[in-house]
């Protein structure tokens, strides 16, 4: 059977030890999972994740994987989309699934990964952003109840919480159930602010419908397998390293970064599908690589030989869609009370990262 790598033997390891971890992979034996946002880069990896476990383990398991773009597909997943464990559905989360997925095939469990990522986008079309987010989930719960599916996880984002001011004595973890600020007349809340809305949209099905959800709320996630389309701070960080640039930060890199390995991250979004408690939000981050992007973009100057520098371009205004400065840290006592821990950290994750974009040739 195709292996789910794609030749890129830093992901095949990171996909084996998922697959080897002590999740509860019997649950999903005869069962059919959707995944949207499937194209993206957590959405791609939960995809080869789930296939990785189904061919170990023998599940007899189906992944459908919701996209647009077939092409686009056929260009990250490869001869992977050729195996009879996988189906592509092209559709539009912001259509009624109805016309994608047919009403005789059972989906027993959701990944809702789907939204807008790029901060580019969400300065330059924030009306998109919020109703693809909105509508796009909204639909996508619709479809959980009337296939009475047995779990779904929607993800979420650290950016939900918005801004904390800094208190002398307060504790520096934040908690699931605290909330900063966020002002909605800055166009760039677009994303946070409907974040927050689709969460309770959430927990308004699960208490209407009784719809099984867990919510997962990322931290900044990156590793080995990235897509070649990857533009975030830890891919640009990355390909300076591999192509000795420069690395040239537009703020003064004091906004302190939430990260967690995408190997650690979707142990714990398989997880939370599987034995989450459900209406319950749990943050997934790694709590040893929190760190500000000024200090990271050093610590990738450290790992290619200091042949490279930091320096800084700062625009007059905010051009790129940068999230505002924040000072926050993300506490994972919740997620590891179920039993997960994250085992990659910040220096090891860009180390990864950066041999798997030289075996791809991602950069």
């Amino acid at each position: 059977m195709i292996l789910e790598s794609k030749n890129d033997p830093i992901l095949q390891e990171d996909l084996d030890v998922i697959a080897n971890s002590n999740l509860s992979f019997e649950k999903l034996t005869n069962k059919n999972i959707l995944i949207t946002g499937a194209t993206g880069l957590v959405g791609s990896q939960l995809t080869r994740a789930l296939l990785c476990c189904n061919r170990i383990h023998k599940l007899n398991l189906k992944v459908y994987i919701l996209i647009r773009n077939e092409e686009k597909a056929r260009m990250i997943f490869g001869d992977i989309l050729d195996r009879n464990d996988i189906e592509m559905v092209i559709g539009d989360v912001l259509n009624i699934y109805t016309e994608y997925i047919d009403e005789k095939t059972t989906i027993d469990y959701i990944f809702h990964a789907a939204c807008v990522t790029a901060s580019k986008v969400m300065i330059e079309k924030p009306v998109d952003t919020i109703y693809t987010s909105l509508k796009g989930t909204n639909n996508i719960l619709k479809m959980a109840v009337e296939k009475k599916c047995k779990g779904v996880v929607y993800i979420s984002s650290m950016e939900m919480y918005g801004q904390f001011e800094k208190k002398e004595n307060s504790s520096p973890y934040i908690d699931e159930d605290m909330l900063g600020y966020i002002n909605p007349l800055k166009v760039r809340s677009n994303y946070p602010e409907s974040k927050r809305m689709c969460e309770n949209m959430c927990i308004a099905y699960a208490k209407q419908y009784d719809v099984p959800i867990c919510i997962a709320r990322l931290s900044q996630t990156f590793g080995a397998g990235i897509l070649q389309t990857e533009n975030r701070v830890f891919a640009q960080f990355a390909r300076s390293a591999i192509r000795k640039e420069n690395i040239v930060l537009h703020t003064l890199g004091k906004s302190e970064g939430n990260y967690c390995y995408t190997r650690d991250t979707v142990i714990a979004l398989i997880m939370l599908l599987l034995d989450g408690e459900r209406a319950e939000a749990y943050n997934i981050s790694n709590e040893e690589s929190h760190t500000t992007i000024g200090e990271m973009a050093q610590l990738v100057c450290e790992i290619a030989g200091n042949e490279i520098k930091t320096v800084f371009d700062i625009p007059i205004e905010n051009s790129y869609g940068y999230a505002a400065d924040t000072s926050m840290k993300l506490n994972t006592k919740k997620m590891r009370a179920l039993g997960w821990k994250p085992e990659i950290g910040l220096k090891e994750a860009y180390i990864r990262l950066i041999e798997s974009m030289k075996y791809t040739n991602n950069y």
